[in-house]
């Protein structure tokens, strides 16, 4: 099994039999009923990418090309249009319509605000080791001025070093709250596939991906398929990977530039995923 492999049936199985029940939870599934969950805290992961190290699991497939879709929503369109995300091909986020199809002042309408993808790019080009480099979603004023979901994904840290001559770009991802099944894999290979973009638009090469997750949980709709997972056997060759083609500038990029390799044979989950909004 692969790294991210170990890392999902470790997390699968502390949840399941250590996790802690919430309380009084704000979810509902679509029939109404409260979305309970068990949940485990302080989750980190470490991906060393320049060693082959890819957050894509092989216990189940992962919607690979839709979430770097949504990264191109956010960070590149700067947007909360549910009517361009839906152009891109993204859907999911149509539970979450505040009613005038967006999703409110949250994700790509923080980034254009505070023009925080331009002062990234600018500062890891101008001064590449400096310790501030941070992106952070989670802006007061902005949650407080319309109504929708706080950013669940909500900060990343960029740091750049120099290993045999050449300016390695790594990145850590923090999460305040992730729905294990719905997306926790979907998040770290989208935000991998940023930071791909970011070090090819830099002229750097891509070192260690990290995530920080504070609240990871499971579900209770969704207990079904966690069993199912930690009863298949994880493949123990042909390892799934992505790679960026070239090096452009970050506004240039497209799905296309992203190829996709080993995971046709993955499968599907057999059991059906409620989604709690």
């Amino acid at each position: 099994m692969n790294k991210a492999d170990k890392y999902y049936i470790q997390n699968l199985s502390n949840i399941m039999s250590d996790g802690s029940w919430d309380e009084n939870p704000r979810p509902k599934y679509p029939d109404g009923i409260s979305a309970n969950s068990k949940f485990i805290t302080g989750v980190f992961e470490e991906y060393d990418i320049s060693k082959e190290e890819f957050p894509i699991p092989t216990l189940r497939n992962t919607a690979i090309k839709t979430g770097i879709k949504e990264i191109l929503w956010i960070y590149q369109k700067q947007t909360s249009s549910l009517d361009v995300a839906r152009e891109m091909g993204i859907n999911w986020w149509d539970e979450w319509n505040i009613g005038d199809d967006t999703i409110g002042q949250r994700y790509g309408e923080t980034i254009k605000r505070y023009d925080l993808m331009n002062k990234l790019l600018d500062g890891l080009v101008s001064d590449p080791f400096g310790r501030r480099h941070i992106i952070n979603m989670y802006q007061y004023s902005d949650l407080q001025e319309t109504t929708g979901l706080h950013p669940c994904v909500y900060e990343t840290i960029w740091s750049v070093r120099r290993n045999n001559g050449e300016l390695i770009l790594d990145m850590t991802l923090i999460q305040r709250s992730s729905d294990f099944l719905i997306a926790g894999f979907i998040n770290k290979i989208q935000y991998l596939a940023l930071q791909m973009m970011v070090a090819g638009h830099c002229g750097y090469k891509v070192g260690k991906f990290c995530h920080l997750v504070q609240n990871l949980h499971i579900y209770d709709r969704h207990f079904d398929a966690a069993n199912e997972l930690l009863n298949r056997e994880p493949f123990e060759n042909g390892y799934p990977y992505i790679e960026l083609i070239e090096n452009k500038n970050f506004y240039d990029y497209t799905i296309e530039d992203f190829k996709i390799y080993n995971t046709e044979n993955i499968k599907k989950l057999s059991n059906k995923i409620e989604l709690a909004i």
